[in-house]
Protein backbone atom coordinates (compact mmCIF):
# COMPACT_ATOMS: atom_id res chain seq x y z
CA UNK A 1 0.00 0.00 0.00
CA UNK A 2 2.31 2.28 0.85
CA UNK A 3 5.88 2.93 -0.60
CA UNK A 4 8.55 5.13 -0.11
CA UNK A 5 11.77 6.75 -2.72
CA UNK A 6 14.54 8.50 -3.18
CA UNK A 7 14.24 10.93 -5.35
CA UNK A 8 11.46 12.81 -7.48
CA UNK A 9 11.63 10.73 -10.12
CA UNK A 10 9.74 10.00 -13.79
CA UNK A 11 6.54 8.20 -12.02
CA UNK A 12 5.95 10.77 -9.48
CA UNK A 13 7.20 14.10 -11.22
CA UNK A 14 3.84 13.79 -14.07
CA UNK A 15 1.52 13.36 -10.69
CA UNK A 16 2.80 16.38 -8.92
CA UNK A 17 2.49 18.38 -11.91
CA UNK A 18 -0.75 17.64 -13.37
CA UNK A 19 -2.64 18.47 -9.52
CA UNK A 20 -4.10 21.40 -9.05
CA UNK A 21 -4.06 21.42 -5.76
CA UNK A 22 -1.48 20.80 -2.69
CA UNK A 23 -1.36 20.99 0.66
CA UNK A 24 1.02 22.27 3.60
CA UNK A 25 1.52 21.69 6.87
CA UNK A 26 3.99 23.07 9.01
CA UNK A 27 3.94 23.34 13.38
CA UNK A 28 6.06 25.28 15.87
CA UNK A 29 8.24 23.69 18.25
CA UNK A 30 6.42 24.51 21.14
CA UNK A 31 3.89 21.70 22.04
CA UNK A 32 1.23 24.09 23.42
CA UNK A 33 1.28 26.21 20.09
CA UNK A 34 -0.92 25.71 16.95
CA UNK A 35 -0.13 23.24 14.15
CA UNK A 36 -1.22 24.96 10.48
CA UNK A 37 -2.20 23.00 7.03
CA UNK A 38 -2.89 25.40 4.17
CA UNK A 39 -4.56 24.52 0.91
CA UNK A 40 -2.02 25.86 -2.14
CA UNK A 41 -3.33 26.25 -6.24
CA UNK A 42 -2.66 28.78 -8.99
CA UNK A 43 0.47 27.49 -10.60
CA UNK A 44 2.19 27.79 -7.43
CA UNK A 45 4.98 25.07 -7.66
CA UNK A 46 8.04 24.28 -9.50
CA UNK A 47 10.25 20.67 -9.09
CA UNK A 48 13.76 22.14 -8.88
CA UNK A 49 15.79 19.15 -9.06
CA UNK A 50 15.31 15.49 -7.71
CA UNK A 51 15.25 16.45 -3.81
CA UNK A 52 14.05 20.06 -4.28
CA UNK A 53 11.29 21.82 -5.11
CA UNK A 54 9.88 25.41 -4.27
CA UNK A 55 6.48 27.28 -4.53
CA UNK A 56 5.05 31.03 -4.49
CA UNK A 57 3.56 32.34 -1.18
CA UNK A 58 0.99 34.80 -1.96
CA UNK A 59 0.12 37.49 0.82
CA UNK A 60 -3.55 36.20 3.03
CA UNK A 61 -4.41 36.95 6.33
CA UNK A 62 -2.05 34.44 8.00
CA UNK A 63 1.58 33.75 7.90
CA UNK A 64 1.80 30.84 9.89
CA UNK A 65 4.34 28.17 7.02
CA UNK A 66 6.72 31.53 7.20
CA UNK A 67 6.91 31.66 11.11
CA UNK A 68 7.22 27.92 11.97
CA UNK A 69 9.89 27.56 9.32
CA UNK A 70 12.08 30.52 10.48
CA UNK A 71 12.13 29.12 13.66
CA UNK A 72 12.52 25.71 13.17
CA UNK A 73 12.34 24.48 9.29
CA UNK A 74 9.90 21.90 9.36
CA UNK A 75 7.29 21.33 6.71
CA UNK A 76 5.30 18.12 4.82
CA UNK A 77 3.49 18.99 1.28
CA UNK A 78 0.55 16.43 0.15
CA UNK A 79 -0.95 15.96 -3.10
CA UNK A 80 -3.99 13.32 -2.66
CA UNK A 81 -5.57 12.53 -6.62
CA UNK A 82 -8.64 14.18 -6.88
CA UNK A 83 -8.91 12.25 -10.21
CA UNK A 84 -7.64 9.24 -12.10
CA UNK A 85 -5.71 6.28 -10.50
CA UNK A 86 -6.18 6.96 -6.32
CA UNK A 87 -2.81 8.08 -4.80
CA UNK A 88 -1.33 10.32 -1.85
CA UNK A 89 2.11 11.73 -1.81
CA UNK A 90 3.84 13.33 0.93
CA UNK A 91 7.42 15.19 1.03
CA UNK A 92 8.58 15.89 4.30
CA UNK A 93 11.78 17.85 4.39
CA UNK A 94 13.26 21.23 5.64
CA UNK A 95 11.80 24.57 4.13
CA UNK A 96 13.43 27.70 3.57
CA UNK A 97 12.16 31.05 2.96
CA UNK A 98 13.29 33.37 0.60
CA UNK A 99 12.38 36.97 0.63
CA UNK A 100 12.31 39.35 -2.22
CA UNK A 101 15.15 41.08 -1.64
CA UNK A 102 17.00 37.45 -1.56
CA UNK A 103 19.43 36.99 -4.97
CA UNK A 104 17.75 33.29 -4.71
CA UNK A 105 14.67 34.68 -4.54
CA UNK A 106 15.22 36.93 -7.92
CA UNK A 107 16.97 33.79 -9.77
CA UNK A 108 13.90 31.77 -8.58
CA UNK A 109 10.98 33.92 -9.40
CA UNK A 110 10.80 33.50 -13.54
CA UNK A 111 10.14 30.20 -12.95
CA UNK A 112 6.65 30.71 -11.98
CA UNK A 113 3.85 32.64 -13.82
CA UNK A 114 4.18 37.00 -14.02
CA UNK A 115 0.74 37.34 -12.28
CA UNK A 116 -0.73 36.98 -9.94
CA UNK A 117 1.91 39.62 -8.75
CA UNK A 118 1.06 39.58 -4.47
CA UNK A 119 3.84 36.88 -4.06
CA UNK A 120 5.47 37.71 -0.44
CA UNK A 121 8.26 34.81 -0.33
CA UNK A 122 9.33 31.75 -2.48
CA UNK A 123 9.15 28.07 -0.07
CA UNK A 124 12.32 26.17 -0.89
CA UNK A 125 11.68 22.33 0.59
CA UNK A 126 14.75 20.19 0.53
CA UNK A 127 13.03 16.78 0.33
CA UNK A 128 14.09 14.40 2.91
CA UNK A 129 11.59 11.63 2.81
CA UNK A 130 9.00 10.86 -0.29
CA UNK A 131 6.02 8.20 0.77
CA UNK A 132 2.99 7.37 -1.34
CA UNK A 133 0.09 5.35 -0.41
CA UNK A 134 -3.06 4.39 -1.87
CA UNK A 135 -5.24 7.19 -1.46
CA UNK A 136 -8.34 4.65 -1.70
CA UNK A 137 -10.30 7.14 0.94
CA UNK A 138 -10.41 10.19 -1.42
CA UNK A 139 -13.29 11.34 -3.48
CA UNK A 140 -13.47 11.70 -7.19
CA UNK A 141 -13.62 15.58 -7.83
CA UNK A 142 -13.90 17.43 -10.81
CA UNK A 143 -11.64 20.77 -11.77
CA UNK A 144 -13.42 23.36 -12.76
CA UNK A 145 -11.67 26.53 -12.95
CA UNK A 146 -9.41 28.94 -10.39
CA UNK A 147 -10.59 31.13 -8.33
CA UNK A 148 -10.15 34.93 -9.06
CA UNK A 149 -10.27 36.24 -6.16
CA UNK A 150 -6.68 36.36 -5.09
CA UNK A 151 -5.12 38.37 -8.46
CA UNK A 152 -8.08 40.83 -8.36
CA UNK A 153 -7.95 41.74 -4.47
CA UNK A 154 -3.70 42.21 -5.12
CA UNK A 155 -4.50 44.23 -8.44
CA UNK A 156 -7.10 46.60 -6.30
CA UNK A 157 -4.54 47.11 -3.65
CA UNK A 158 -1.35 47.48 -5.57
CA UNK A 159 2.08 46.98 -4.34
CA UNK A 160 2.09 49.84 -1.95
CA UNK A 161 -1.55 48.24 -0.56
CA UNK A 162 0.11 44.66 -0.33
CA UNK A 163 3.32 46.01 1.64
CA UNK A 164 0.95 47.53 4.37
CA UNK A 165 -1.54 44.70 4.39
CA UNK A 166 1.45 42.93 5.13
CA UNK A 167 3.00 44.62 8.22
CA UNK A 168 -0.58 44.76 9.79
CA UNK A 169 -1.18 41.33 9.72
CA UNK A 170 1.78 39.05 8.61
CA UNK A 171 4.47 40.40 10.90
CA UNK A 172 3.62 37.66 13.44
CA UNK A 173 1.74 34.26 13.98
CA UNK A 174 -0.98 33.33 15.69
CA UNK A 175 1.37 32.07 18.33
CA UNK A 176 2.97 35.32 18.32
CA UNK A 177 6.31 33.75 16.33
CA UNK A 178 8.41 36.55 14.40
CA UNK A 179 7.10 36.00 10.33
CA UNK A 180 7.00 38.50 7.66
CA UNK A 181 9.59 40.97 9.01
CA UNK A 182 11.30 42.30 5.52
CA UNK A 183 8.30 44.71 4.40
CA UNK A 184 9.39 48.37 4.06
CA UNK A 185 6.22 50.06 5.89
CA UNK A 186 7.17 53.70 5.16
CA UNK A 187 6.70 53.33 1.25
CA UNK A 188 2.89 52.61 1.91
CA UNK A 189 0.66 55.45 1.68
CA UNK A 190 -1.06 56.52 5.58
CA UNK A 191 -4.55 55.96 3.67
CA UNK A 192 -4.14 52.54 2.42
CA UNK A 193 -5.03 50.62 5.44
CA UNK A 194 -8.67 51.85 4.65
CA UNK A 195 -8.57 49.72 1.80
CA UNK A 196 -7.37 46.68 3.16
CA UNK A 197 -9.98 43.40 2.84
CA UNK A 198 -8.87 40.30 3.77
CA UNK A 199 -7.96 37.99 0.40
CA UNK A 200 -10.44 35.30 -0.46
CA UNK A 201 -8.06 32.32 -0.42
Amino acid sequence: MGNQHTEIDDSLRPFIEAQRIFFVATAPLDAGGHVNLSPKGLDTLRILGSTKVAYLDHVGSGSETIAHLKENGRIVLMWCALDGPPTILRLHGRGEVLTPHDAEFKQLRPLFPAKPDECRALIVVTVQRIATSCGFGVPLYRFERERSQMPDWAERLGADGLREYQRLKNATSIDGLAAVTWIDAQSCPPNTAARLDDAEA
